[in-house]
């Protein structure tokens, strides 16, 4: 392994425009470049077009190697390159052009920072006459996401990446997830982030939208690969929950009614009355709806709620009781805490004002506490509803039930960690919400988001978590909803909330295992 040496490791295909990344290699001012080519057995990379692009400044090298396994491939190419370090450029799919000072600052960063096994960076996304600026988050513990942007040109210690022991050939569809979280545990990450004009490289390829259920349409082998993945890098570092490990029983005060519907909302005037009368026409009668409106006196969500109390038109003395709580600060956690305060049922049952409660919720999610009294949480499952510009709503039929069936008893909490969501509706003991509380935006970044995943988290460390695999819940898309149209930044904002909760959560496994 020659010192200070980069291995540019790259694929060629036909298709990819690899001579392109070349030309833009060939550009950079240092000298102390090889290039290892990894290609197709069927494809032989064309030696006199490279020649004449590199023109003997560096060293050339092709690899020969299994183009379906990825894996395979990735590691066929490692071991060729003679590099200390290794600047993979993931572009079989997409055009990367390096710009002049990226192998530079690259290793720059790497040299500054000893205990670094990887440097990454923000990069430009061209798409057409388009040029955009992919700024990526920095690296924590919390970071165990396998959708997490890393960007496709990472910036590997190739001694890290031996000690790693490289890919797992069995990996089909998640190397670079298996790679990334082997060199976290070898040295830090490093990122080197991009205010104007700072990006190392651009990519050209298309723009990929957000779509919040883009998870549903993952294959089931791709899913329980990344688990395995995942559940391997928990043990690593001792933050790996055994199966039944660290359950207690869940002390649970019976209240006077089975279950409390808690509905936070802000400004929803015309979802709110179809919300509180899925809960009035619930099998189980002895349920009440607590309304908390955080939008003020003013809000008009206000008087639709009236409606359904004594004195107004909606009123009924013979169906579940409907309170209302008032505040005029937005804020969810205060919502879901005070409405557990004056809660008069044994259980809180989750409801979002935009959405309805099938007729059998509360009595199934009951049927479920009973069956074993370490349950501190029950979760269900959901449809997805689109309500349509002439005011109707219908189910979204090519969308299955939400089950979050990724959810196992075995590995379901420590899953959790790779996902961002473990469904609805969610049923929670009201004095375990009173002991523990629901977070009120005091993590950074959290902002009306994720404080029902850090409950989740936290009941899951010390009590199992019950399913209803039956769709109790509809969830209501529409224009006014918060997953509708979601930009990047509140996505970043998003994840950096969560992944807060997921350092916090580690390092709560760390100590219950025993390592803190």
């Amino acid at each position: 392994m020659s010192q200070n040496l980069i291995s540019a490791l790259l694929f060629a295909t036909p298709e990819n425009h690899y001579t392109d990344t070349l030309r833009s290699l060939a550009s950079q001012d240092v000298r102390n470049i090889e290039i290892v080519l990894m290609h197709q057995a069927n494809y032989t990379p064309d030696s006199a077009g490279i020649e004449q692009i590199i023109k003997g400044r560096f060293p050339v090298k092709t690899v020969s190697c299994d183009q379906d396994v990825k894996s395979s491939q990735l590691n066929a190419g490692f071991k060729a390159c003679k590099g200390a370090f290794i600047m993979l450029a993931d572009n079989a799919s997409s055009k990367i052009e390096f710009k002049i000072g990226a192998a530079e600052l690259f290793l720059l960063a790497m040299s500054r920072e000893k205990e670094s096994s990887m440097v990454y960076s923000d990069y430009e996304r061209i798409t057409g006459d388009t040029v955009e600026e992919i700024r990526l988050l920095k690296h924590h513990t919390g970071r165990v996401r396998d959708n997490q942007d890393f960007g496709p040109v990472w910036f590997l210690s190739h001694d890290a990446l031996k000690k790693a022991g490289y890919i797992d050939e069995d990996i089909k569809f998640a190397p670079l997830y298996d790679l990334r979280l082997k060199m976290a545990r070898q040295g830090r990450l490093i990122h080197i982030a991009n205010r104007y004009a700072g990006s190392l490289y651009s990519v050209t390829a298309e723009g990929k939208g957000h779509n919040v259920f883009d998870y549903l349409l993952a294959s089931k082998e791709s899913q329980l690969e990344a688990e395995n993945i995942l559940s391997a890098h928990l043990k690593e570092i001792n933050a790996y929950l055994a199966p039944g490990a660290h359950y207690t029983p869940c002390d649970i005060r019976q209240g006077e009614l089975q279950a409390s519907v808690i509905i936070p909302v802000n400004n929803r005037p015309v979802f709110i009355g179809q919300a509180i009368e899925s809960v009035q026409a619930q099998t189980v009668k002895e349920v009440e709806v607590i309304v908390v409106v955080n939008g003020g006196p003013n809000d008009p969500t206000v008087d639709a709620v009236k409606e359904y109390m004594e004195g107004g038109s909606k009123y009924d003395a013979s169906r579940p009781v409907v309170r209302l709580l008032v505040y005029e600060i937005n804020n969810l956690g205060l919502c879901l805490n005070m409405g557990a305060r004056v809660a008069r049922g044994t259980y809180y049952v989750q409801l979002d004002s935009d959405d309805r409660l099938k007729p059998d919720a509360v009595e199934k999610i009951l049927a479920v506490y009973a069956s074993d009294p370490k349950i501190g949480m029950v979760i269900g499952s959901y449809e997805v509803w689109q309500k349509q510009e002439d005011g109707s709503v219908t189910r979204m039929e090519d969308l299955p039930v939400v089950t979050h069936d990724e959810w196992t008893e075995e590995n379901g909490r420590n899953n959790l960690l790779r996902i961002n969501g473990a469904g609805a509706p969610r049923s929670i003991p009201i004095e375990l919400i009173r002991r523990i509380g629901f977070s009120v935006n005091e993590e950074p970044y959290a902002r009306n988001y994720g404080e029902d995943y850090g409950m989740v988290l936290r009941v899951s460390e010390q009590h199992r978590i019950g399913r209803v695999w039956d769709a109790i819940y509809e969830v209501i898309r529409h224009s006014g909803g918060t997953d509708h149209s979601i930009d990047q930044a509140t996505i970043d904002r998003n994840d950096e909330a969560k992944d807060f909760m997921r350092l916090e959560a580690i390092l709560r496994r760390q100590e219950l295992n025993g390592s803190r």
